[in-house]
């Protein structure tokens, strides 16, 4: 998938179903993944072994072969990532990574790097999914829609907020934002929060992400299983599954 239509599929139309893969048999994953028919390889960067620009691309190479769209993030510890390094070396890294994918999504709290990633992402036509996680919580709308402000000024194409769901009112109050915000990335993590990963793509938000084995996050759902799930209900998606 080019990354125009990537953009496009970004900006409307039928949900992505993401799977998040790190460095481990990369060849292995990105054959598997296009059998069963992954929308979008979200590139967990901070996952890999060696995080050296030469072997991060070597292990983006097989994705790109394989034709599936990719994502890339290098997920700061901050915002339940592992990457090891500083700020100058993720953006460094970013900048060799972003020509290679056809997507990046960069925390809105990386105020260091958050800038760089975008002006790359420009330069190189690449969209940018400004995100936002809270892994204890959901915050009350108010902030979330400061977070969503702060994104967009900060030059997002698409808003990503992703909060820990405690009970039924943490759930409306992100599919509230999600309404208000259509065409953003809206999930809520956590035991509670697993039928957000169907119902928010059904109200608009632009990808859930599913796991096929590896390091699944709270709540998330099998890959096989979001794609019945989203084929049986929504026309949009079954159209093109």
């Amino acid at each position: 998938m080019a990354t125009q239509t990537l953009r496009a599929r970004l900006s409307g139309g039928a949900p992505l179903v993401a799977v998040s893969f790190g460095d481990e048999d990369a060849a292995g994953h990105a054959a598997r993944a296009r059998d069963l028919g992954v929308d979008l390889a979200e590139l967990r960067i901070d996952w890999h072994r060696s995080v050296e620009p030469a072997d991060v691309l070597a292990a983006i190479a097989p994705f790109r072969a394989a034709g599936l769209p990719t994502l890339a993030t290098i997920r700061s510890k901050a915002e339940g990532g592992y990457w090891p390094g500083d700020d100058a070396a993720r953006l460094r890294l970013f900048e060799a990574v972003v020509p290679a994918v056809d997507a990046v999504d960069v925390e809105l709290s990386s105020d260091a790097v958050l800038p760089g990633v975008v002006a790359a992402a420009r330069a190189a036509d690449v969209p940018v999914i400004v995100s936002f996680h809270d892994f204890d919580e959901t915050p009350d709308a108010d902030v979330l829609r400061a977070k969503v402000a702060s994104a967009q000024a900060a030059g997002a194409d698409v808003v990503k907020i992703s909060t820990m769901t405690h009970g039924s009112e943490d759930l409306r109050v992100l599919a509230g934002l999600l309404l208000q915000y259509p065409r953003m990335i809206v999930i809520g993590m956590g035991a509670e929060g697993a039928g957000s990963r169907v119902l928010f793509p059904l109200l608009g938000s632009r990808v859930t992400y599913s796991a096929i084995g590896g390091r699944p996050a709270p709540g998330q759902l099998p890959f096989e299983e979001t794609k019945r799930l989203l084929t049986l209900f929504s026309p949009e998606y079954g159209a093109q599954a």
